[in-house]
Order: structure tokens, then C-alpha cells, then sequence
């Protein structure tokens, strides 16, 4: 089996490489991820320009491919050929905070899983839920022994056409975990602010800043998985039509 993990965190980013450590257990892998960070880059496919690739050395001294493109570019450069293997699985990961909620619409690494998807590969997309503003370095070998596992278990059983799963993992040694829920996608809160600033001319600029989003912990959902201290498995799909609304906008007067 041949591997392909990426990320949106760019491709020194730790979670990737203990990812990629945790996955060579179970084949080849190979890395290609952006060259600097693309969090919250949403679904991003690159077509105004050349994708430049070069091969790094990452901290174990394993070898990775950085792309200046966007993580679902990441995806679509090795499974069009850039490398010689072709690819039978996509891990997206590990995100050191967790995806939830409305978070995949946004999500670099949700949307690396996604592109998968488009060309009929089975995908998952690895997310940690680390504290809020936590200072040590983060411990990513739990999250990635759970992704390995959820690999294995979808080599096993496979996965309905056109579906991803969205992981995430609570902050907790492996042993301590809970269990694996599977989710329905949750309600995540946000709490951006417009922040408005001058330029030393006088000209506006804008961050939308803010405190971190939070979630309602309702149960059956990622965000009431994760405060029971389980992993959240939400299935996912590109199909975004709202069914339920369709026989409604049918009765409209069309004319």
C-alpha cells in the first residue's frame, strides 16, 4: 500500500512527520505538503501558475516533497504522476487543533482529504484538539496511532463512494482515550471581531481577530465526542445538496 500524507501546516510541521513515522508501519509512504503554512485555506486548486516542487529533508532525516502549492494541490500533483507509485490512500494531518463543526468548509487539511475524494481515493483528515494556548511541544504519536488504526480498519471494511472521514482526537495519552464515537458534525461558536488599523500613511487595514472558537457539546456530535474524551469519526461527503429543502423550493411561483 502506498501512503500519501500531507497537511496544511506546511511540511516541517511535527504532526506530519510523526504522522508519516506511524503510517510506514503499514507501507510506503510518501510526504508532499505545502512549503509554509495554509491553515484555513479553504478547497484551493492552482491553475494561474507553475507548481514548483522540490524534495526536503525533514528532522528524522526522511525524505519529503514541498510544494508552494495548496494542500489539496499536494494531493493532485502526486496522484496525476509527479511521483512514479501510483497512490492508494490519503492521510491529511495532524492539525494541532481540532476541525469541527463548520471548520471544514475552511480547513487546508479537511479539504487535502477532500481533493482525494474527487479522484476516488479513500481519505482521512487528522485533527489534534490541543488546549488552548498549551506551551509545551505537543504530543502528536496518540493522534497518530489513531490514524493508522482508522487506515487499517478502512483498508478492512472500505468506505461508501465519495465519503471522507474527519478525525479528531482528543489530548490524551492513547491508553486513556474513551473510545470512538461516530459523529454528526457539531455546532462550532465563533467569535471573530474586525480589528481596524492605520498604516504609517493613514490607510485602513483589517484582521479579523478574536477569541478561539468554541462548540456546543451536544451529544452525537464532534464537539460532544471530544468532551467525553473520544475520538470523533464524522463521515463527510461532497455532496452538499440540502435534500430536505428541495421538494420546498419546488413549490415557489415560478412564474
Amino acid at each position: 500500500m502506498h501512503i500519501l500524507a500531507t497537511n496544511d501546516d506546511g511540511v516541517f510541521a511535527p504532526g506530519l512527520m510523526v504522522l508519516a513515522q506511524e503510517l510506514r508501519k503499514l507501507g510506503k509512504v510518501s510526504v508532499v505538503a505545502p512549503d509554509h503554512n495554509w491553515s484555513a485555506s479553504g478547497h484551493v486548486k492552482t491553475l494561474h501558475r507553475p507548481l514548483l516542487v522540490k524534495e526536503v529533508q525533514l528532522a528524522d532525516g526522511s525524505c519529503a516533497y514541498a510544494c508552494d502549492g495548496a494542500p489539496s494541490d499536494c494531493v493532485a500533483l502526486p496522484v496525476l504522476g509527479m511521483l512514479s507509485e501510483p497512490i492508494d490512500f490519503v492521510v491529511s494531518g495532524i492539525n494541532p487543533n481540532a476541525n469541527l463543526g463548520h471548520d471544514v468548509t475552511y480547513s487546508g487539511t479537511v479539504t487535502a482529504a477532500m481533493e482525494a475524494v474527487i479522484w476516488n481515493l479513500p481519505a482521512i483528515a487528522v485533527s489534534l484538539d490541543s488546549p488552548e494556548n498549551y506551551k509545551p511541544t505537543l504530543d502528536f504519536r496518540p493522534s497518530a496511532q489513531v490514524a493508522a488504526k482508522l487506515v487499517t480498519l478502512v483498508v478492512r471494511y472500505g468506505l461508501p463512494q465519495g465519503v471522507l472521514l474527519n478525525v479528531n482526537v482528543p489530548y490524551l495519552p492513547f491508553e486513556e482515550i474513551k473510545g470512538y464515537y461516530v459523529t454528526r458534525q457539531g455546532l462550532r461558536v465563533y467569535r471573530d471581531e474586525l480589528i481596524r488599523r492605520e498604516d504609517p500613511r493613514g490607510r485602513p487595514y483589517y484582521w479579523i481577530g478574536g477569541d478561539a472558537p468554541t462548540g456546543v457539546p451536544e451529544e452525537g456530535t464532534d464537539v460532544g465526542a471530544l468532551k467525553d474524551g473520544a475520538v470523533s469519526i464524522t463521515p463527510l461527503t461532497l455532496d452538499m445538496t440540502a435534500y430536505n429543502a428541495m421538494e420546498e423550493i419546488r413549490t415557489w411561483q415560478w412564474q
